[in-house]
């Protein structure tokens, strides 16, 4: 059974007539007999009868119009999906976003599906990399955007390496260590410090830096998947926040000595064996644009 026999069964009986769907279906009557004859075989019944000059659905006929109908309209409404990702509209693109990521690139990816012209649905989820991996694997995800060094490699995936963002102790402007000019990991220790969950390479270079002190699961008081709640804490009171430098252009740098060189590098994760999604250079555009110090 194939569509095209099933689109020769509709037409039949919407005309009753081998004359007039031959005509419509540019087909020879001979050719379109032995195209319902082979569907009459497949299904192990006849759906015509002849009655006159007119072919009238049988019985059996009448039982399977509808299901053919919505198969054909299926396969239609298939095809046409497939020409609007092929030009580009009514894409949908699912993107995971690691902390980080997700403070730069959610707002501005969202902006650019909402332009009219876009024609890309946008799903982010925003969670740790684990989530986010599995996620992917599971393939209810396009592709995730996450810290790379904190990420062990799965087969299967591939994984493209974006940026080096530099990190940074922030805070607000007016904060008490806002005007200092050299600042030794002591002058923080009396302030509230918040990060999201760091990988041991941070903590490592913290601890090198600084001391065992400075370690974050003794020095972080705030600790959040969300780095955009982090900021605005950061913003209303005394905190002080660990995170990318950019992730915060509105709050003050502070001049921590000696400097861990520290930051988080950015990579793209996709499954290897899956075709790319059509609308993923939306999200390379968006990357391109913002995903920098």
């Amino acid at each position: 059974m194939t569509l095209v026999q099933l689109r020769h069964f509709l037409s039949l009986a919407d005309t009753g007539s081998f004359t007039r769907s031959a005509e419509a279906l540019h087909l020879t009557q001979p050719a379109l007999s032995r195209s319902i004859r082979a569907l009459e075989a497949t299904l192990g019944g006849a759906l015509f009868d002849r009655v006159g000059r007119r072919s009238e659905l049988t019985h059996f006929g009448r039982d399977l119009l509808d299901r053919a109908r919505q198969l054909v309209h299926d396969a239609d409404q298939l095809a046409l999906a497939g020409e609007r990702r092929r030009a580009g509209h009514a894409s949908v693109l699912r993107v995971g976003l690691g902390s980080g990521p997700g403070a730069l690139l959610s707002t501005p990816l969202m902006l650019r599906a909402a332009q009219p012209d876009c024609g890309v649905r946008i799903e982010i989820l925003h969670s740790d990399n684990e989530r986010l991996i599995e996620a992917l694997r599971r393939r209810l995800l396009d592709a995730v955007v996450i810290e790379m060094r904190s990420f062990a490699s799965h087969p299967g995936l591939r994984i493209e390496p974006l940026v080096q963002m530099r990190g940074a102790f922030l805070c607000r402007r007016g904060h008490p260590l806002a005007r200092r000019r050299v600042l030794g990991f002591e002058d923080l220790q009396p302030y509230p410090i918040a990060s999201t969950p760091l990988g041991d390479h941070v903590g490592r270079g913290l601890v090198a830096a600084y001391g065992p002190q400075a370690h974050p699961d003794v020095c972080v008081r705030l600790r959040c998947n969300e780095l955009t709640h982090l900021i605005d804490v950061a913003r209303q009171s005394d905190t002080v926040l660990l995170a990318i430098r950019a992730a915060a252009p509105d709050l003050v740098e502070l001049p921590v000595q000696p400097h861990t060189g520290g930051g988080a590098r950015f990579g793209l994760v996709t499954q290897a064996q899956r075709q790319q999604a059509p609308a993923l250079p939306l999200l390379r555009e968006v990357i391109a644009e913002h995903l920098h110090d």
